[in-house]
């Protein structure tokens, strides 16, 4: 059994650990990674008590599945949860030895056509199936359905329109029948919870950006909506790419992208303020983000065994209140943040 902490998601009764791991890493993001550097990362998580997997097929074409379903069909089916992703199906590369595997270094020669209709969220979960080998989903999220991704209002709306008159009736279908527990949507910035809301009745968002240390910028209208639905929030993104676990050091990236000045010299100040209090910047960082009431899980990713260890270090490590206080005081935080 598990020592960390359980919540639930929204109101499915599906129950995840606090502290998840997220498996993007694992589809060999930015940099490869072994097979056997995969599998120790994922035994490691297993060992600290970690219990909530996320993984997606876009994550290395289908690398981060196969390396997640390979761990978990060995551990009791009853013990974990898992969420995967729909809104892209997956055909193997016409010409694999010049595909472009773009960030996925170390991706698979699996190239992908977006599809949130009925027909491909149904085969996008069914191919889930057969690269984890499992033979359940815990939880599915609408993956990636936003600007970011699509840039133009036409198209965000063009898909959102084939969900909600089409792809919706199969998450649906799914989690009526028992098949699923729990169906999420991926946000990647603000503005598309309120549209989602509006359209189909999700259990819960994985947030990658508005809320963390150096922006609360959900808690304006986001948040506050989805606390009304009974909803709950995962939080992907919880170094916010990287720069409040390394500092504003030379390079430091922050949603996706080289940080600003701006952010820089905040990450600065609030890195200071964290020594003053003898606390360590991303230990502030994750345990910031559980203080929310409708945070029911953070799923940092890792590379290495170390990372997974050193995030559970990090979340015991003793932080005095006089730190919250000092951030709201010096206009560092929100006043209505909640913090531990």
């Amino acid at each position: 059994m598990s020592s960390i902490p359980q919540r639930e998601i929204g109101n499915t009764g599906t129950r995840v650990t606090e502290f998840g791991l997220g498996a993007a890493p694992l589809g060999d993001l930015f940099e490869a990674i072994s097979e056997e550097a995969a599998q120790e990362v994922l035994q490691t998580a297993w060992d600290v008590g970690v219990r909530f997997f996320d993984t997606s097929p876009f994550y290395g074409y289908g690398k981060s599945e196969h390396r997640v379903g390979h761990f978990l069909r060995q551990q009791p089916r009853a013990e974990f949860a898992l969420s995967t992703k729909v809104g892209r199906v997956f055909r193997p590369a016409r010409t694999p030895a010049t595909f472009d595997r773009g960030e996925w270094v170390g991706g698979l020669p699996f190239e992908f056509t977006v599809d949130y209709s009925y027909d491909g969220i149904l085969r996008a979960y069914e191919d889930s199936l057969q690269r984890l080998s499992l033979p359940s989903i815990d939880l599915l999220v609408i993956h990636d359905l936003d600007f970011y991704f699509y840039g133009t209002e036409a198209r965000v709306n063009a898909y959102l329109t084939q969900l909600f008159t089409s792809g919706w009736r199969a998450l649906d279908e799914l989690r009526r029948n028992g098949l699923i527990k729990g169906v999420g949507a991926g946000i990647n910035e603000l503005g598309m919870i309120p549209r989602f809301l509006d359209l189909v009745d999700l259990d819960f968002f994985l947030v990658a950006y508005g809320y963390n240390l150096l922006t609360q910028a959900m808690l304006a209208e986001e948040f506050p909506l989805c606390a009304q639905h009974g909803i709950s929030i995962v939080i992907g993104a919880v170094f916010a790419s990287g720069i409040l676990a390394t500092g504003a050091t030379p390079g430091a990236r922050y949603f996706y992208a080289p940080a600003s000045p701006e952010i820089m010299a905040k990450t600065d100040r609030i890195a200071e303020v964290c020594q003053r209090h003898q606390t360590p910047l991303p230990a502030a960082a994750l345990q910031f983000l559980l203080a929310h009431p409708s945070v029911a899980a953070i799923i940092p990713g890792a590379v290495k065994p170390a990372h997974v260890r050193d995030n559970f270090s990090l979340l015991q490590h003793p932080i005095p209140q006089e730190l919250w206080a000092t951030l709201k005081s010096e206009g560092l935080l929100q006043e209505d943040a909640p913090t531990p």
